[in-house]
C-alpha cells in the first residue's frame, strides 16, 4: 500500500487485536483458543529446520542429490521426488526456504529456466506435504483437532497412494509446458559445499530423532498400542539435540520463523472469534460438508481468498459437528493443500519461494504459475476424488 508493505502475519496480528479490543472475545476465551500443541510443534520444527540450514548439512544432500544429474528429466525428477518426500518430513515451508536457493543455483548453473525449476519445487512441496500430518500447517490443525490416535497411519493409508501419483501427474504437466527445456545437461560436480561438521552432526541426530519417532508411531499404531508419541513430542525431542547441545543454539533461535507463530496465535483468537458470531456457518450448507466432492473444491477455491490454515480452522470444526467421517477430514486435508499448486496466493510456501527467488533476481508472475497450476489442480482434486469415494 504506497510505500508500506503489509505482511500477512500483520493483517492476521491486526485482526486479532481489533476482536479483542471491540469486546468481539473475552481475553480469556482467546486464551483457550490457541492450540498449544500446534504452537508447539511449529515452534520445534522451526528449530530442526533453521539447524539444518545454518549447518550447511541441506547443502551436503543437496549435492548427494543433485551432482550426477545428466538430464534435466532427472533434474525435475529428483526435485518432485525428493523435495516432495521432504516437505512432509520438515514440513513445506521449510523446504521452500532452503529449496529456492538451490533451485536458482541449479538453473545458473545449467542454464535452464529458473521458472521450471521454481514451478517444480513449489508444486512438489505443495503436492508431496499432502501425505503427512506434519507436512504443512493445515494438515497439523486436521491431525490434532479431530484427535486422530495414529494420524501418520491415517494420512498415509488414505494419501499416500494418489499423492505419488499427482506427483507423477505433475511431472507430466511440466514436462508439456517446458519440453524446450528438457535436454542432457553439461557434467558438472562442482556444486560448492560448506558444512560445519560437529552442529551436523548434531542436526543428524535431530532428523535421525524425526524419523525414528515417526516410525515408530507408525509401528505402534499397526500393532494397535495403547501408546503414541504425539507429534508435538516429536518435534520437541528433535529440537532438544540443537537447543541443548549446540554453540549455536542462540542463533538459530533468532532465525526461526517467529512471525509465522505469531500469525498461529492470532490466528487461533481470530477465527475462534468468527467461529462465535456463527457468521461463517451460516454461509456453508450441510451438504457441503458432507460431500467429499464439496469439500474437495470448496477448499481449493476459498482457499485462495483466506488461505489454507485459517480456512481449515474454521471449516474443520463445522466437518466435526456434523459427525463427519475420516474421509471427509482427509478430502480437507488433501484439498486445502493442493490449493497452493491453483494460484501464488493459495500457499504461503509459494510466496516464499518467489519472495526469496527475487531477492536473486528471478521470478514467477501469477500467469506463469496458474496455467500450470490450473489444468494440473483440476487433475489432482479429480485423482484424490477418485481414491477417496470410489476405490
Amino acid at each position: 500500500m504506497g510505500r508500506f508493505r503489509i505482511r500477512i502475519w500483520q493483517i492476521m496480528l491486526g485482526g486479532a487485536l481489533a476482536v479483542l479490543a471491540t469486546g468481539q472475545i473475552t481475553i480469556m476465551d482467546s486464551l483457550r483458543a490457541m492450540n498449544l500443541e500446534v504452537m508447539v510443534f511449529l515452534f520445534g520444527m522451526f528449530v530442526v529446520g533453521e539447524g539444518l540450514v545454518t549447518s550447511g548439512y541441506l547443502g551436503c544432500i543437496a549435492h548427494r542429490l543433485f551432482h550426477r544429474t545428466i538430464t534435466v528429466d532427472r533434474l525435475v525428477i529428483v526435485t518432485m521426488l525428493c523435495m516432495g518426500i521432504l516437505s512432509a518430513v520438515l514440513m513445506n515451508d521449510t523446504v521452500a526456504i532452503i529449496g529456492t536457493p538451490l533451485m536458482v543455483t541449479l538453473s545458473k548453473k545449467y542454464h535452464i529456466s529458473p521458472k521450471l525449476l521454481l514451478l517444480s519445487l513449489a508444486i512438489a512441496i505443495t503436492t508431496g506435504s499432502v501425505l503427512s500430518p506434519i507436512g504443512n500447517p493445515q494438515n497439523l490443525l486436521v491431525a490434532v483437532n479431530s484427535g486422530m490416535s495414529s494420524p501418520f497411519v491415517t494420512f498415509a493409508w488414505h494419501l499416500a497412494l494418489p499423492t505419488m501419483i499427482n506427483l507423477v501427474i505433475a511431472y507430466a504437466i511440466l514436462r508439456i509446458f517446458y519440453k524446450r527445456e528438457f535436454r542432457p545437461l553439461p557434467l558438472d560436480n562442482g556444486l560448492p559445499v560448506t558444512c560445519d561438521s560437529r552442529f551436523m552432526h548434531i542436526c543428524q541426530c535431530s532428523l535421525g530423532i524425526i524419523i525414528v519417532l515417526v516410525a515408530s508411531n507408525v509401528i505402534l499404531s499397526l500393532s494397535r498400542a495403547g501408546f503414541f508419541v504425539t507429534i508435538p513430542l516429536i518435534a520437541l525431542c528433535a529440537a532438544a539435540p540443537i537447543l541443548l547441545f549446540s554453540e549455536k543454539r542462540i542463533e538459530v533461535v533468532r532465525g526461526i520463523d517467529w512471525y509465522t507463530l505469531v500469525f498461529f496465535a492470532a490466528m487461533f483468537v481470530l477465527m475462534e472469534s468468527v467461529w462465535q458470531t456463527g457468521v461463517f456457518q451460516s454461509f456453508v450448507d450441510v451438504s457441503v460438508v458432507s460431500s467429499v466432492p464439496m469439500i474437495l473444491v470448496t477448499s481449493v477455491v476459498i482457499s485462495q481468498f483466506i488461505s489454507n490454515v485459517p480456512f481449515v480452522a474454521l471449516f474443520q470444526p463445522m466437518i466435526l459437528q456434523a459427525g463427519g467421517s475420516t474421509v471427509q477430514l482427509m478430502a480437507l486435508a488433501a484439498g486445502s493443500t493442493i490449493a497452493g499448486n491453483l494460484t501464488i496466493l493459495g500457499a504461503a510456501s509459494n510466496v516464499i519461494i518467489i519472495q526469496n527467488a527475487e531477492k536473486q533476481g528471478e521470478t514467477l508472475t501469477f500467469w506463469e504459475f496458474a496455467q500450470v497450476g490450473v489444468p494440473l489442480t483440476i487433475i489432482q482434486v479429480a485423482v484424490y476424488w477418485v481414491f477417496l469415494t470410489v476405490l
